[in-house]
């Protein structure tokens, strides 16, 4: 799901030497300059920022602020779009190369963890820490999620995600209050319930991480080992799983047409989508027995490779995304609710337009779920790697297509 002003200004993302945006010619190739060499440039550069995560539609605002108010620092930024799984290959090929052209990356906790399995990412937090913004201004859940970096991002978007079940109550009028009541109904209703691929989706991966928590599962942390009743689920469910999309908008588009009558969803995926018409208003979410948020959040995240009058601006550019009035903006239309990351930022600091989209398709009963069920972080870049890897082998890598 993209809001109509995500558009994409330019598409600069080049794994060859000829590249919008590269180092100059002679320039050496630094992977991460001294902490000295980082200082704001003596004349305003060009910033190449790439969002895998859908989160330029919540912070691209944002940016063309920095910009307008920063004209000594940012003469122009681009903005391009990869998908996560596509991320790390595409990065790696830069770098061996020695000619990086991405300066910032957008990213969830899928390209975040591949980044730092292949070690990609600038050490933002042990080299330049001085520079970063002020960390302690997250949210307590936020800044949870902000441990999952490790110090090589910064989080910039944060929501209670989900998993949630959203349905039509044309067609479902007594949706499953239980996994087992949902597994019964997909047996009943064959090819009507949908999931897009984990690896490529927010709701996909939510739901894949929260269900060991309402199968009760032996360690939810533990994909390999403690996930032995959620495994088992998932391919049971599966049988009756048309196919699974690549991305979570086509399960949106299936379930306004009619295709499904049930699909996985989070917040932000719910309330977005019925902003925009592309679900019908009416259409409800519920939960299941046992439920626990997993948590999300949207990164940002340096490549090694960039200059350090490059780097400095970024890391100014970070200070600003967080300053409370900037992050009021990710209110947005509900695509991430509610979107801050840090403390003190209330739905009546967003823009008129989030406000009144918030006020006409908002639920509030997400309020009560959130203060009152418990919040538990994502798998770790390993073990969601590895999840990701087991899925797509033994639940649904053969029924995977393309959105």
């Amino acid at each position: 799901m993209r809001s109509p002003r995500l558009t994409v200004l330019a598409g600069c993302l080049v794994l060859g030497l000829v590249a919008c945006g590269a180092p100059d010619a002679g320039q050496a190739f630094a992977p991460e300059p001294a902490a000295a060499d980082v200082k704001m440039p003596q004349s305003p550069v060009t910033l190449n920022i790439v969002d895998v995560a859908g989160n330029l539609q919540l912070t691209q605002q944002i940016f063309d602020n920095y910009k307008a108010s920063h004209p000594k620092a940012v003469s122009k930024i681009t903005y391009s779009k990869v998908t996560a799984p596509e991320l790390a290959g595409k990065i790696k090929a830069q770098q061996d190369a020695q000619r990086l052209d991405i300066d910032l990356v957008l990213t969830g906790t899928d390209g975040l963890s591949a980044g730092l399995e292949q070690n990609l990412w600038v050490d933002l937090a042990g080299k330049y820490g001085d520079k970063l913004p002020d960390l302690g201004a997250y949210l307590e859940p936020a800044a949870k999620m902000q441990e999952l970096a490790r110090g090589k991002g910064v989080v910039v978007t944060y929501y209670p995600s989900g998993p949630l079940i959203e349905y039509n109550p044309a067609k479902v009028p007594n949706p499953p209050k239980t996994a087992e009541e949902l597994l019964a109904w997909a047996r009943a209703h064959p090819k009507k319930l949908e999931y897009a691929r984990p690896a490529n989706s927010g709701p996909g991966r939510t739901f894949l991480m929260g269900l060991p928590y309402i199968l009760k599962d032996r360690d939810p942390k533990d994909p390999v080992n403690g996930w032995a009743k959620t495994w088992k689920y998932l391919k049971d469910l599966g049988r009756y799983v048309e196919y699974y999309p690549t991305g979570t908008s086509q399960t949106m588009q299936e379930l306004g047409e009619g295709t499904r009558d049930i699909i996985v969803t989070t917040t932000g995926w719910d309330i977005n989508p019925r902003v925009l018409g592309q679900v019908p208003k009416d259409f409800r979410t519920t939960t299941l027995e046992g439920f626990t948020w997993v948590t999300d959040a949207h990164y940002m995240v340096v490549p090694k490779g960039v200059t350090g009058e490059k780097l400095a601006v970024v890391l100014d550019l970070m200070k600003f995304a967080l300053t409370p009035q900037q992050q009021a903006i990710t209110y947005d239309k509900g695509y991430f609710y509610p979107g801050p990351a840090v403390k003190g930022v209330t739905i009546d600091m967003a823009p008129p337009e989030s406000r009144q989209a918030i006020k006409d398709f908002g639920r509030p009963e997400y309020d009560r779920l959130i203060e009152q069920n418990p919040k538990a972080v994502p798998l770790e870049a390993k073990a969601l790697v590895t999840a990701f890897d087991r899925w797509d082998k033994e639940i649904g890598g053969d029924k995977v297509r393309k959105s």
